[in-house]
């Protein structure tokens, strides 16, 4: 058996490395392509994690945060009138936008972990991720829309829609048990009546 350990060690380096740098201010770096890629993966890797989530249990009954509460009553506070089942981003991206949106995050800055951290967000709720359906956003904006969307039933469409492709699943399972069923019993008759013969 060949001698990993020196291999094991580097991977682990390299882990502890990647870790290390992605705990770092931004401002520590330029555009390092490397950085920007392990940030990029690893909002790819939440996104992953949190749409599997809402479509395996009801959205309506998730916790996010230990300060859910919060989160969407200040959220629905200062953005009432924001339409989240399909976001514009120009309510999220544009300068007059950023402006109202930076008092909101930085309120929560020693109350969320990473709450500026890079995530994905939908834009169409209804929809998974995909490159036209996802924009980058802060953590904490991420939070305030997923949480509003799902109290407020929008992701509800994900988790019936998952639902209903396992239904139909397990329905054409059903189905083709059945006819399997009969094919056995025809098979079996058929050979009893030879057998009779």
């Amino acid at each position: 058996m060949e001698d990993t350990s020196g291999m094991d060690e580097a991977v682990s380096g390299e882990v502890v490395s990647v870790a290390h740098a992605l705990s770092l201010p931004a401002e520590s770096y330029g555009n390092d392509p490397d950085i920007e890629m392990a940030w990029a993966m690893r909002a790819m890797q939440h996104a992953e994690v949190y749409y599997k989530l809402i479509s395996s249990v009801d959205p309506q009954f998730l916790k996010l945060t230990k300060v859910d509460d919060q989160i969407y009553s200040e959220f629905r506070e200062h953005f009432e009138k924001l339409k989240i089942d399909v976001l514009d981003p120009e309510e999220l991206k544009s300068e007059l936008a950023k402006e109202k949106w930076r008092p909101f995050c930085l309120k929560f800055g020693g109350i969320v972990e990473d709450y500026n951290y890079g995530t994905l967000l939908r834009l169409d709720c209804s929809q998974g991720y995909t490159e036209e359906n996802t924009i980058f956003a802060p953590r904490i904006q991420f939070f305030a829309i997923e949480i509003a969307r799902n109290r407020e039933g929008y992701n509800k469409a994900v988790y019936i829609r998952d639902h209903d492709k396992e239904g139909e699943k397990g329905a054409d399972s059903e189905e083709e048990d059945k006819v399997e069923k009969r094919a056995q019993s025809r098979g079996e008759e058929g050979v009893t009546r030879e057998e009779e013969k």
